[in-house]
């Protein structure tokens, strides 16, 4: 297979949780000397993108987004272990969690696996996490980000409430922050102060690494 052949099939593989196949690809793109983290980007990660897009509009069902997801964590796994040796680091470091009363972390999980593989110090804190606790743990790591994932409308209050915590605290401008998940939009962001929104993976990288270059 050429270049443009792995990227597509890379791209079904997460669509057809085919994790054999995927593993397949890898190391035929290493064979080629192809740039693993391209593949990545331009064929994995679009397939879970689409992934995504299929659960949300209800022609996927559950098991098939987790059995997806599943296959790309391992991907992202196996090729960090390919590309770990000599790889730049990101100056900065990113803290993320999912928010209070939200036990929901399929998105979070990839986003994580994602900054990873480009390089991003990220510290995930897991789910369900407080405010409080939120602010705690950023302060404590020393992180640039802070990144939240509220996957339910009922918990998108958590966000707000971290942004008004912030401001109240008086530490507002010490960090830049992120929101993400099914509920958020862009004009969920800007209506609570964010810093940036991402819909999926791939952008919540773009705009991470934006931010630390400020």
């Amino acid at each position: 297979m050429d270049k443009a052949e792995l990227i597509k099939t890379a791209h079904n593989t997460i669509v057809e949780a085919d994790e054999e196949r995927a593993i397949h690809v890898i190391d035929e793109a290493v064979e080629q000397g192809i740039d693993l983290l391209e593949l990545l980007r331009e064929g994995f990660a679009e397939g879970n993108r689409e992934v995504g897009g299929l659960f949300e509009s209800g022609n996927l069902c559950l098991p098939e987004l987790i059995f997806s997801t599943e296959v790309m964590k391992k991907v992202i796994e196996i090729v960090e272990g390919r590309t770990g040796e000599g790889k730049e680091k990101v100056k900065g470091k990113v803290l993320i969690a999912t928010v209070d009363g939200d036990v929901h972390d399929i998105g979070k999980g990839i986003v994580v696996s994602t900054m990873k593989s480009y390089g991003i110090d990220v510290i995930d804190i897991g789910r369900e996490v407080p405010v409080e606790t939120i602010i705690e743990k950023a302060e404590a790591y020393g992180v640039d980000i802070i990144g939240t994932s509220a996957l339910l409308t009922s918990t998108l209050k958590e966000q707000k409430k971290l942004e008004d915590t912030l401001r109240k605290m008086g530490i507002r401008d010490k960090y830049k922050t992120m929101v993400g998940g099914a509920p958020c939009t862009s004009r969920w962001a800007n209506r609570i102060g964010a810093d940036a929104y991402s819909e999926d993976a791939v952008e919540a990288v773009k705009k991470a690494l934006e931010l630390l270059k400020k």
